[in-house]
């Protein structure tokens, strides 16, 4: 299952030409019609549109048996690219400062590696192949899912992998259960009584009641959430008055809240609700909580991360494996479609300190060892030809 050179070199020039024309959320139609002339030139049906922008490309082994969707997300990050390589971000605010770009190419080269091996990789079964639009911030999974793909599909189980720059090119990340973080959003406004700096008995200073809020939120984590288990509950902005010397009638901030287990997922908004009412009426003053939720916890099937962490054994051997700097707290809008099938979120290292590949994801320096995207090639195939044998 080891990738011949010449689609080495394929997949890099998608991925080169991918990360030159970058595109936001749901406005991936220029890497949309490259991945469509591309299945196209192969002779495979495809749907255009899911979610605006996204693809789904059934290929099926005309045996029966199971279907895996195989995902890669498309869009990139509103951020000016600093780096200068003969494949820099071409628009102006815009870049791949996250992988999406190599991911795409990556199915691209999946794609034709099914044309070339059909009935080696696709022993049986269907295999779904899904490029997803706006995974950075907005919900493109969700949307696929809401649409119907996973029930028109029939799709059984679901994989997708990612660069990831935290870990050295040829390691593979994988494990079983929380993967990835879920991401809430959080706003919480709170009224006072606006009054003179030097008088503050004649009013309600919001700001010392979201003072005491953004305590009390901590204990959320250190006395509500399983030592156990993991949870984050972050103030990332507050905002209230405009001048020195007066005490002002609102007072707002934003956060985010992290969480690994269903569990906790459900407790965190109850309990927050809970202290922001009561630490505000302690004080005179109300409150609003208005809590988002973003994507839930990704939870890898520890069926489907076995079946890949074969698959990485098959080709490259059990050293290559890796648990270390794998889980994060990051969120990933796969849990979508996990949410709906079994399936396996992993991550292919890309970080190499001797070429510079050494910038964290969503940096205006990011970018990855090349390398990593012939071996994630490789181990999709394996995973699919050993997920569809059983």
């Amino acid at each position: 299952m080891n990738i011949k050179e010449n689609r080495i070199k394929e997949i890099i020039s998608y991925r080169r030409k991918i990360h030159s024309y970058p595109e936001l959320m749901f406005e991936e139609f220029q890497t949309s019609k490259m991945v469509c002339e591309h299945l196209n030139k192969l002779g495979f049906s495809y749907e255009y549109g899911i979610a605006k922008t996204g693809i789904a490309c059934l290929i099926d082994s005309g045996k029966p048996g199971k279907t895996l969707l195989v995902r890669a997300d498309m869009d990139a990050l509103p951020i000016q690219e600093e780096n200068k390589t003969e494949y820099s971000s071409k628009r102006n605010g815009i870049m791949h400062a996250c992988g999406h770009d190599g991911h795409t190419a990556v199915l691209m080269g999946l794609a034709s590696e099914i044309w070339e091996s059909k009935e080696t990789i696709l022993p049986k079964g269907k295999v779904l192949l899904v490029f997803q639009p706006a995974e950075e911030g907005g919900g493109g999974a969700d949307k696929m899912v809401e649409e119907g793909i996973i029930e028109k599909y029939n799709v059984d189980a679901a994989i997708a992998m990612h660069v990831w720059n935290h870990i050295d090119v040829g390691k593979v990340g994988v494990v079983n259960g929380a993967m990835m973080a879920s991401v809430d959003e959080f706003e919480i406004i709170v009224k006072g009584k606006s009054g003179h700096g030097a008088m503050p008995q004649y009013a309600i200073d919001p700001i010392v009641v979201c003072a005491q809020i953004i305590t009390a939120l901590q204990t959320i984590v250190s006395r509500n959430v399983d030592p156990l288990d993991a949870c984050v509950v972050t103030v990332g902005n507050i905002h209230a008055g405009d001048a020195f010397n007066v005490i002002p009638e609102t007072a707002t901030m934003v956060g985010t809240v992290r969480t690994f287990s269903k569990k906790t997922y459900e407790l965190v908004p109850k309990k927050m609700e809970e202290l922001v009412q009561n630490i505000a009426k302690g004080f005179g003053a109300s409150a609003n909580l208005n809590y988002k939720r973003i994507n839930k916890p990704t939870i890898n099937d520890p069926k489907i991360s076995d079946v890949v962490r074969q698959a990485v054994k098959n080709v490259y051997g059990e050293t290559i494996l890796t648990e270390e700097n794998v889980r994060s707290m990051g969120g990933e809008d796969f849990s979508a479609f996990l949410d709906k099938v079994p399936g396996c979120y992993f991550l292919v290292g890309s970080r190499n300190v001797e070429k510079g590949f050494v910038n964290a994801h969503h940096n205006s320096k990011f970018d990855f060892d090349e390398k990593a995207l012939g071996i994630g090639l490789s181990v999709l195939k394996e995973t699919i030809r050993l997920y569809l044998l059983e």
